[in-house]
């Protein structure tokens, strides 16, 4: 069993209702929820506006937690990837909108934002 580490994410959206995705990787186009691991004695809250705002470039008002979800490796054994055994997660999931009609700064390289409507 590996440590457990602790992360967040948000559902952001904007005025129109769209969802904000990352496209993550190169080969494999992945789709995920802007978010990232706490620091050591930080709260899900402070770690999901600095997480997002670092990821995104947006500014979000967090609105409500719609979950906290325990995401485990595999429980047969199989064989680490490149990247290792997976790790047992807890992530702290919010609801969130977004706080000015910009972002305040770039998302950093290997993660292109895209707006997506809910149902398409």
């Amino acid at each position: 069993m590996s440590a457990l580490t602790w992360a967040v994410a948000a559902v952001v959206t904007d005025a129109a209702g769209r969802v904000l995705l990352c496209r993550q990787g190169r080969g494999q186009r992945r789709y995920a929820l802007p978010g990232g691991r706490l620091r050591p004695a930080e709260s899900p809250v402070r770690a999901a506006l600095r997480d997002i705002r670092a990821e995104t470039g947006w500014e979000i008002d967090l609105v409500d937690l719609v979950g906290v979800y325990h995401l485990d490796g595999p429980t047969t054994h199989t064989r680490a990837g490149r990247a290792g055994p997976l790790p047992d997660i807890l992530v702290h999931v919010f609801r969130a909108r977004v706080a000015e009609g910009r972002p305040s700064a770039d998302p950093p390289p290997g993660c292109r934002l895209s707006w997506h409507a809910p149902g398409v």
